[in-house]
């Protein structure tokens, strides 16, 4: 981070995740310590390979705005990771409600009596981890056996629900069948259960603590 008397600069190195062949951005926040409309404009010492949006524009008083530098696609990396490549903010005061397009080149320059405020950045490479290198085939794979695993939990899970909904369905409905049979049992003769209800109390039995078990 760089404090200056009007913009604070942050970060002062703009990282970018080295990955070949792929465009990568790197962003920074330049906030406004005055009272007044600040202009800035940014320089790199390689134009060709980053795009900066917006290169040029205003801060609003004690506001904060960003910057997106984005670096072509690079076919290799350099053998030490290293990079050479250099940035320049430079901030002055604007009129008060300019614009974008009050801010030209010629309020930058020692000849406009501007007070220039400066500050450099750097650009760091940063190693991709294993698991985002550019062939990204490690990664896949681990998504496809994550998915494949998660397919299977929820059907099994699918499964488990089915037959314990069936289950107590049966259940249900044999208890239903049982209250019928005790109460045609209440109003048969004779004071004492007939053998054919203890037959069938007994079944019943049966049927329920296999179903539990299952």
């Amino acid at each position: 981070m760089s404090t200056g008397e009007l913009v604070t600069v942050d970060p002062l190195d703009l990282k970018f995740l080295l990955e070949l062949n792929k465009q990568i951005s790197s962003s920074l926040k330049l906030t406004n310590n005055t009272n007044n409309h600040v202009g800035y404009k940014v320089k790199t010492t390689n134009p060709k390979k980053y795009c900066v949006r917006p290169n040029t524009g205003v801060v609003l008083p004690r506001s904060t705005c960003e910057i997106t530098v984005t670096m072509q696609a690079q076919k290799e990396a350099p053998p030490d990771m290293q990079c050479r490549d250099k940035f320049l903010l430079q901030s002055v005061i604007a009129k008060p409600g300019a614009t974008t397009k009050d801010i030209t080149p010629e309020m930058f320059t020692k000849d406009s009596g501007n007070v220039v405020e400066e500050c450099k950045l750097k650009v760091v490479y940063v190693s991709p981890t294993p698991s985002t290198s550019s062939n990204g085939l490690g990664g896949s794979r681990m998504q496809v056996d994550s998915l494949d695993k998660s397919s299977e939990v929820r059907a099994l899970i699918l499964k488990l629900t089915n037959e314990k909904n069936a289950a107590i369905e049966q259940s249900n409905r044999i208890r239903q069948e049982l209250d019928l049979l005790r109460r045609g049992s209440n109003k048969s003769q004779g004071g004492g259960a007939s053998l054919v209800f203890v037959i069938v109390v007994g079944l019943i039995g049966l049927i329920l603590g296999y179903i539990i078990k299952k």
